[in-house]
């Protein structure tokens, strides 16, 4: 099934799917009713002392990916529910940052997408 990316900033829509915030912090000025969300993973994001020392730094990305998808190997029960929802239908990763390209969300689909290869 398609995993989706969705700036948070931009409205719901019914091929959204299930609707999981990836964010370790909560998106200014957006109220919890207005996303439609079905959960909000903040434990799922980039650890701190990582995102502060990637700061949507293109040149980092390859560095920036290998690092948190070794986050994410070691809290596998953070994951896996979201992978098995996404074996269900259709789930829209939803994030804040302006970068499009290079951000924890676009990194987290690229490291369910090669789960699911796998399995």
């Amino acid at each position: 099934m398609p995993i989706k990316l969705k700036r948070v900033y931009a409205p719901p829509a019914p091929e959204d799917g299930a609707r999981f915030l990836v964010d370790r912090l909560w998106p200014r000025g957006l109220r919890k009713e207005a996303l439609a969300l079905a959960g909000w993973l903040k434990d799922i994001a980039p650890s701190p002392g990582l995102r502060k020392w990637f700061a949507h730094d293109p040149n980092k990305w390859e560095a920036f990916q290998r690092r948190y998808f070794a986050e994410l190997e070691a809290k596998p029960e953070l994951w896996q529910p979201l992978l098995e929802q996404a074996r269900k239908g259709t789930i829209t990763l939803l994030f804040a940052a302006r970068d499009l390209q290079h951000n924890h969300a676009v990194a987290l689909k690229r490291f369910l997408e090669e789960k699911m290869k796998n399995k």
